[in-house]
């Protein structure tokens, strides 16, 4: 069964720059959210929870560089997509 990504008005703005600010990435970044669609806990996504400030948060990999923080809404096989970017950008 497949995930639902929920694509927030803010989320889509900060996607937008970071493929704009990193065009190489594209392809990278697209095969994550299928990824992350289809199953969330795929190994290559290194899926884990966040703590600190970002606790109740998420975080996937897209490279090791890259990273998307998310909601997980579990009960509904939702996933909200909360920021995109450099690894250290999405973790202030």
């Amino acid at each position: 069964m497949a995930w639902q990504l929920v694509f927030t008005e803010q989320y889509t703005r900060r996607a937008a720059r970071f493929l704009k600010r990193h065009p190489e990435a594209v392809a990278v970044y697209t095969k994550a959210l299928s990824l992350l669609e289809a199953n969330p806990h795929h190994p290559s996504l290194r899926l884990h929870a966040l703590k600190g400030k970002l606790s109740g948060l998420h975080s996937v990999s897209i490279t090791m560089a890259y990273r998307i923080t998310l909601e997980l809404i579990v009960t509904e096989k939702g996933i909200i997509l909360i920021h995109v970017g450099d690894h250290d950008d999405v973790y202030r």
